[in-house]
Order: C-alpha cells, then sequence, then structure tokens
C-alpha cells in the first residue's frame, strides 16, 4: 500500500494487543480493505464477497486468510470461519454495511451485531478517508497514484448490554448502539483529518 499511496494511519494502537477484535470498516471503494489489511497492527481476515474469489485472486486471498462469504442468504460456512477466527484471538474484519456505498455507516447489516453479541470481542470503528476522493489519471478505478488515504483506528467498544442475551431485540438494539459508534468515530475522523 505504501508504495502505490500515501497512508496516513492514526490511532493504531487503540487496536487491542491480544485477543479477539472486530474492526468494523466503512467501506467506499475498492481498496479500503486491501489498505486496512496493509496497515492493522495485527493480521486481519476479512469477510469478502464470494464473486471477488475467482482465479488467481481467489487463491490469493485465500492464501491470505481472507473468508469467502454468499451475502445471498445465510452463509453457515463462512459464519462457522468468521466465528473460529475470533475463538482463537484473531481479528475479524467487518464492513458493516454490507458493500460499498458512501462508506458513511447509514445503513448497517445485522452480521456486525451478530458476531459481536456472539464472541464478546470488541468492536474497533476504522475509518478510510480518501480512497473514493477522486479517480486516478492512469487507473480510473483507483485513487491517483501517490495519493493519501488516512486510515483512522477508534477506541474498541462493546456491542452488547452486558446481559449476555443474543435474541432478535439484543441484536437490534446492538447494532444501534453500533451505529452511533460508528457515526460518532466517523465523524471524528473526518474532523481530524480535514476530510
Amino acid at each position: 500500500m505504501s508504495g502505490l499511496w500515501k497512508p496516513r494511519v492514526l490511532g493504531a494502537w487503540r487496536m487491542p494487543a491480544t485477543g479477539p477484535a472486530i474492526l468494523a470498516v466503512n467501506h467506499s471503494h475498492n481498496i479500503d480493505g486491501p489498505m486496512v489489511m496493509g496497515v492493522a497492527p495485527r493480521p486481519t481476515h476479512f469477510l469478502i464477497k464470494k464473486e471477488a474469489f475467482v482465479g488467481p485472486l481467489g487463491a490469493f486471498l485465500s492464501g491470505i486468510g481472507q473468508l469467502k462469504v454468499d451475502r445471498a442468504s445465510a452463509d453457515r460456512a463462512a459464519i462457522g470461519q468468521a466465528l473460529g477466527v475470533l475463538e482463537n484471538g484473531g481479528v475479524l474484519g467487518i464492513f458493516p454495511e454490507g458493500t460499498r456505498g458512501e462508506g458513511d455507516f447509514a445503513s448497517l447489516r445485522a452480521g456486525l451485531a451478530y458476531f459481536a453479541v456472539r464472541s464478546g470481542a470488541p468492536i474497533v470503528p476504522v475509518a478510510v478517508l480518501g480512497s473514493s476522493d477522486r479517480p486516478g489519471r492512469l487507473v480510473k478505478g483507483l485513487p491517483p497514484l501517490r495519493s493519501r488515504v488516512d486510515v483512522v483506528f477508534g477506541d474498541p467498544f462493546e456491542a452488547g448490554d452486558g446481559s449476555g442475551r443474543r435474541t432478535r431485540r439484543a441484536l437490534d438494539e446492538a447494532t444501534e448502539r453500533i451505529q452511533k459508534q460508528l457515526t460518532s468515530h466517523l465523524e471524528n475522523a473526518r474532523r481530524l483529518t480535514g476530510r
């Protein structure tokens, strides 16, 4: 990542040094996931749409420990693998919006709350800013080469209410808490970086 762009990483020290953690990353550009993988202080296993696992890229993604997920259904295999990462004290990366968009955490899917409540792992909010500001001249689908991309890690927080409940209502309440935390982190990251 540093060879192609100029990543500025802020707050990486906030990520727990050991134990399970979930990185909740906004998603407005294709390079957001690879950028976070490249600058995170610990190896991260992202849930990535199965459509990306094609040809040599698919073998590469599997080889570096990324997890293939079918977004069209409740993918039991992907859910089991993701929970396994957390049970083994690893870091799981999730785009809680489910797909690329504005990257503003406006609409969250329930998966993040499920993994956080089920595993008890803290959520670390991550804002990637600058990846979608303008297209590059050489490759329109990428940010300009050597442009700055900011990756801002926030304070870890617990999604559950401490009761240990895993009901639909508990997950809905956790999703609301998560959305408030992620939106607040994104606002703070924008102020901090001037973006």
